[in-house]
């Protein structure tokens, strides 16, 4: 049964169209394969191995960032009238968007994200089946030559990268992951709940500990770089309207995050039953290679290193040509395409070397100041008729959760870093006054306190900004929060993020 839908023809109104069920799950199926990458396999499983009897509360907190989140991250550049990230963080102020968008496509590609792919499926993957002989380094060395040589091939053909990554890698990749998850989930193992005792911060704050989890797979960034992937994709289909443009981006990206966190589900199922075999390892990817080698043997080693390198390989390659496409076109006097494209290669392939471990520990500061400005971005821009889209909302909003997230990103950081700034005094003073900070969230208060000191000065200063409140609340349904076709015109925007629909 498809669903596509007609409307009355006029000469004034475009024609009104929807995806059919195909279209929508093909467009699913290419924002699947390129959320689901390196962090959404060793996360999950590390979690339950860790959460045990309370990896239900984990769970959900874990697809609360790494599901719902991004779906609320494509909506929202859907509902929006911003062309992409660029224009939709400006809403703040021009420099605010330049910063943010230059911090996340960095934190997305070349500084953590892109690493952790190449050194993610040498760990977890090659490292369990080559010779150990002390030659680690050189071996992933080689390994990330290869790696990324590959990766440079596909974002080098640009026009390729639907296909590459909807149709072949993607469908690939499920069937190793199925093999091994499976497997795992049906052979037999006795006293896999029972024994499985909550460990670390997973015995008291279990939700709020998975929460967390969740911002290690950086799908909520991901999604505001790829939602406007989708957007363009489903216009290329010939969904004109601006409503019709929204509502099948956001069933698009239901359908994909639903496959995501039925995968979430098995795999933290996965590492919970782990624990009736194996004490809890030191990262998932100890966990998914133990698991992998007891259930498969040898050949369970090998499903898994090609499970992991294809999941990371499809992802690297939406980063290389994402943010490569992007800094082109925020900076247009600057660098190609193409020598984006290899000073992003080089850049994580250097990076790449200095090993899972220290990717990961670094990652952590800058994704708990990142989480809550994009958080918060997404929810403003959800919610943007209910103020008219002031930038005023904006700034205040996004400036308060912005000194609130420094603190996130201090207290997570290294204790050398923070002896060094002797910041502990200060942590402590901070952790006392801000709600929530033990709780990772100190943001939280302060972001709806910029809400209301913003939404005040703008009753009580700008006439503008009511006159467009009342507008917007007075316009049919989503006018006003959704882009019109003259939004994503390139004529009518300063700054157009990377456009797929060209591409696909």
């Amino acid at each position: 049964m498809s669903v596509t839908t007609q409307s009355v023809s006029t000469d004034s109104a475009p024609k009104k169209r929807n995806l059919t069920i195909i279209e929508s799950a093909y467009v699913a199926v290419m924002l699947f394969g390129m959320f689901f990458g390196a962090g959404n396999l060793i996360f999950p499983v590390f979690l339950g191995a860790n959460a045990g009897t309370n990896s239900a509360p984990a769970a959900l907190g874990f697809i609360v960032t790494g599901v719902g989140l991004p779906l609320l991250g494509v909506t929202a550049l859907a509902m929006s009238r911003a062309n992409g990230l660029f224009e939709l963080s400006s809403k703040a102020s021009k420099k605010y968007g330049m910063f943010f968008t230059c911090v996340l496509y960095l934190t997305i590609g070349p500084f953590f994200a892109i690493p952790r792919c190449a050194t993610t499926s040498y760990t977890v993957g090659l490292e369990r089946v080559i010779p150990q002989d002390g030659n680690g380094q050189l071996y992933l060395f080689l390994f990330s030559v290869v790696f990324f040589a590959l990766a440079f091939f596909f974002a080098m053909k640009p026009n390729g990268i639907l296909t590459w990554v909807g149709k072949v890698l993607t469908p690939i990749f499920l069937v190793f992951l199925a093999i091994l998850v499976f497997t795992a989930l049906f052979s037999p193992v006795s006293g896999a709940s029972a024994d499985a005792a909550p460990m670390g911060n997973y015995v008291n704050k279990s939700f709020f500990t998975g929460f967390l989890d969740g911002y290690n797979t950086m799908d909520a960034l991901a999604s505001l770089a790829f939602g406007i992937v989708v957007v363009s994709t489903i216009r290329q289909f010939g969904v004109k309207d601006p409503k019709d443009v929204a509502v099948n981006t956001a069933r698009s990206g239901f359908f994909s995050c639903l496959l995501m966190a039925v995968i979430y589900v098995a795999i933290v199922i996965v590492g919970v039953r782990s624990r009736a075999l194996f004490p809890p390892a030191e990262n998932g990817g100890v966990t998914l290679a133990q698991v992998a080698r007891y259930h498969l043997g040898n050949v369970g080693l090998f499903v898994l290193a090609a499970t992991v390198t294809l999941a990371c390989l499809k992802t690297a390659v939406g980063l290389i040509v994402s943010c490569s496409e992007t800094f082109s076109k925020l900076f247009p006097k600057g660098p190609s395409y193409r020598v984006w494209s290899v000073l992003i290669t080089l850049v994580s392939f250097g990076l790449a070397n200095f090993g899972l471990s220290a990717i990961i520990e670094y990652a952590v500061p800058v994704l708990m100041f990142l989480y809550p400005l994009s958080i918060v971005l997404i929810l403003l821009a959800l919610c943007g008729r209910l103020f008219g889209n002031s930038k005023v909302v904006y700034a205040w909003t996004l400036g308060f959760t912005g000194v609130a997230a420094v603190f996130d990103f201090l207290n997570s950081s290294p204790t050398g870093l923070r002896n060094a700034l002797h910041m502990n005094d200060m942590l402590i003073v901070a952790q006392n006054w801000l709600p929530f900070s033990e709780f990772g969230m100190a943001w939280l208060c302060p972001a709806a306190v910029g809400f209301v000191v913003g939404y005040v000065r703008m009753v009580l200063c700008d006439n503008k900004g009511m006159e467009e409140v009342a507008r917007v609340a007075a316009g049919p349904d989503l006018e006003g929060s959704v882009a019109s076709d003259d939004d994503y015109s390139s004529n009518n925007a300063e700054f157009n993020e990377p456009n797929f629909s060209e591409q696909s």
